[in-house]
């Protein structure tokens, strides 16, 4: 019971990342290496506004999600906007993401080390009882904010005006604009709202285990598998794909050692490409030329 809990918080984990990652790869249609990047400044926006400045959790925890955000509209407006006005290619897409991550990870190491970074201080709390598992606080609070905010979004994408138009934009976004839809305002909320997301569980991932510089693209890499499992255009599937991938890591660890946890996700990875590489509930793509 303890590798099932286990693996239910890293899944909860590994949803939230990729419904952040889903929001931003929708709507720009690329893989977008920055947004890693953007998950692990997060990380450290709260170490800077716990620990140096000395704020409140609710105060830093909302003060790190909103220069998140605020960061990833940056880096769409002056990088990202540019380059689709220019009817830029994936491949070119992708590389400058890359090229802006790899800076942008220097930069933390350069600022505040390699070292792992405590969010929480160096206390250890007792953890409670959970089907006969333990599991701390912190790792409850991740479970319930990953289904909270699913059902949240999951609401505002098929209930509101905004996500009616963000599926719009997503889907094609040059008939959209004919429509009358904003397309680069779309383009900049979906990259605010991304950004916020990952702020969310980078915040809660460090107060749980600490914060590395890599620790973005890790977290990135899990968060693909998840969308790819689950399906890119469905929420219920991403959360589903984020419980399989921490189950099946768990559940493996038990079997055969931690040093296979990787290998496992990019072995489930596989299975879903050659299997059924639309995910749980994504419908197969159909193109019709006129």
């Amino acid at each position: 019971m303890q590798f099932v809990v286990n693996g239910l918080v890293t899944g909860a984990a590994y949803a939230l990342v990729a419904l952040s990652f889903s929001v931003v790869f929708r709507v720009g249609r690329f893989f977008n290496f920055t947004h890693a990047a953007v998950f692990t400044w997060a990380g450290y926006f709260g170490y800077l506004c716990w620990t140096i400045l000395g704020l409140s959790l609710w105060a830093g925890a909302l003060l790190s999600v909103c220069l998140s955000a605020v960061l990833g509209v940056l880096l769409e407006l002056s990088v990202y906007m540019p380059l689709h006005r220019r009817r830029a290619s994936g491949v070119v897409l992708l590389l400058v993401s890359l090229g802006l991550y790899t800076i942008m990870q220097n930069t933390i190491s350069m600022l505040f080390g390699d070292e792992i970074k405590r969010l929480s201080g160096n206390t250890v709390a007792e953890g409670l009882s959970v089907w006969g598992a333990r599991a701390t606080r912190i790792q409850l609070a991740i479970v319930i904010i990953c289904v909270v905010v699913f059902v949240a979004f999951g609401i505002l994408l098929r209930l509101s005006p905004f996500g009616t138009r963000l599926r719009a934009v997503a889907d094609d976004p040059d008939l959209a604009a004919i429509q009358g839809v904003q397309v680069h305002r779309f383009r900049l909320a979906a990259s605010a709202l991304g950004s916020g997301l990952a702020a969310v569980v980078s915040l809660l991932m460090g107060l749980d285990v600490g914060i590395t510089p890599t620790v973005g693209l890790n977290a990135l890499m899990m968060g693909v598998v998840a969308v790819i499992a689950g399906g890119v255009d469905s929420t219920p599937g991403i959360f589903l794909g984020g419980i399989l991938l921490g189950l099946a890591q768990h559940l493996g660890v038990w079997k055969i050692g931690t040093q296979w946890q990787d290998a496992i996700a990019f072995a489930v990875l596989i299975l879903f490409l050659v299997l059924r590489p639309q995910g749980f509930f994504g419908k197969p793509l159909r193109k019709a030329a006129v």
